[in-house]
């Protein structure tokens, strides 16, 4: 028995863990699989086991998914940043795709990083298409865990996913309705989101009265995100320790190397930087600071209240401006259709904007309760625990 072969692709570091939980809800669900449909009494699970590639990053490659390479150290974000790596993208692009080809994996999966991933499931439909009159063709399922949020912008791609995947599974309730009104003809699968049931959430009332605040300032994990947010998001830590002296503060970084870029710009008084560990301190946190992006719902599963902003180039803010249909940028307010945390995003990004909607956030108890209270309906409309798993099984029912 031949084992069945997987070729995943994710370009960020929310990808990289999610793509890595979701090999190992394929890996048991294959053998197991395999094992009811053997005759042989004893099957090795070794020789049973599912065979995973792609390019991710670490926790993929803890995973046991054999990388080409590192794609999360490629990660940019914006349009003029997505430019100027023109030439690198192409050049990773041809690569996995050289390699797909090669491998002629059963399924390919995209996780998230939904450009990228859309125009590569495309490029091996466009291969398949052209090669079907050969003998024994190849002709892979084609998946994408996460959808690439056309309902917020450009919407006309809805049609390119329908062309080119098998399945699409949804992380929000609203999407499945949306994809089945313009395109019927594509599977779209609600797993719920897989932040929930990921994480052990405190109780709201954990910290104990007359703890110090403690804000966590959460700036991005690619380079350029960081450097970009850094004199905003400190210089608001700094303002909002002049009124609340006792102030803590954590600034969570999701590598030693970007920690070590940015020690020598100086840490304001009262504020740490750490690497890692972003649970724990979302579990003490009374408030964050942070980018917007999957983080916020991070935020949210926690109960965490938090300010959310944004700057990027201008030439990409202003080309964003003309193509984005939503009204708000984090998660959290789109699900809730209103703005549970306050947005702040590239001009009004400022520090004084930042620093006052952290301060009421941190003073004003009922306005804490009534975040709190909107933050668990919007968490509880999500699905319950096992979104991965739900993934695995819809993946599952696409093989022979």
């Amino acid at each position: 028995m031949k084992p069945l072969t997987f070729m995943l692709i994710a370009g960020e570091a929310s990808g990289d863990q999610l793509a890595a939980e979701l090999v190992g809800a394929l890996r048991e669900r294959v053998i197991a699989r395999s094992m009811d449909s053997t005759s042989d009494a004893q099957p090795l699970r070794t020789a049973l086991a599912p065979r995973f590639f792609g390019a991710g990053g670490p926790r993929m490659a803890a995973a046991g998914v054999e990388l080409a390479f590192d794609m999360t150290k490629h990660s940019v974000i914006g349009i003029s940043e997505v430019l100027k790596n023109y030439s690198k993208y192409r050049r990773l692009f041809k690569q996995l795709l050289r390699l797909a080809i090669e491998r002629q994996p059963d399924v390919i999966i995209g996780v998230d990083y939904g450009g990228f991933n859309l125009r590569f499931g495309k490029a091996i439909k466009n291969y398949v298409r052209r090669h079907r009159k050969e003998f024994a063709p190849w002709d892979p399922k084609i998946v994408q865990f996460v959808s690439p949020q056309v309902w917020a912008s450009r919407p006309g791609r809805a049609y390119s996913l329908a062309d080119n995947y098998d399945l699409l599974l949804s992380i929000f309730p609203f999407e499945k309705d949306w994809y089945a009104k313009r395109v019927p003809k594509l599977r779209v699968e609600f797993v719920g989101h897989p932040m929930v049931g990921r994480f052990s959430v405190r109780s709201p009332e954990s910290n104990a009265p007359g703890t110090p605040p403690f804000v966590l300032l959460l700036p991005g994990s690619r380079a350029d995100e960081v450097r970009r947010h850094w004199p905003v998001v400190t210089s608001a830590f700094e303002l909002l320790r002049r009124e609340l002296p006792t102030l803590r503060g954590k600034m969570i970084l999701p590598s030693q190397s970007l920690a070590d870029s940015v020690k020598p710009l100086g840490l304001p008084l009262g504020l740490e930087i750490q690497v890692g560990g972003l649970t724990d301190a979302l579990a003490a946190a009374d408030l964050a600071i942070t980018k917007s992006g999957t983080i916020t719902m991070e935020c949210a599963t926690f109960g965490v209240p938090a300010v959310v902003f944004y700057k990027t180039s201008w030439p990409t803010y202003f080309i964003g401006k003309q193509i984005i249909s939503v009204k708000y940028l984090a998660m959290p307010n789109l699900l809730a259709g209103e703005e549970i945390f306050p947005e702040f995003i590239q001009h009004e990004a400022t520090v004084e904007n930042i620093s006052h909607a952290a301060l009421e956030l941190l003073q004003d108890g009922p306005r804490r309760a009534v975040v709190k209270a909107k933050l668990v309906q919007v968490i509880n409309s999500l699905g319950g625990p096992g979104a991965t798993g739900r993934a695995a099984d819809a993946i599952t029912s696409l093989l022979p």
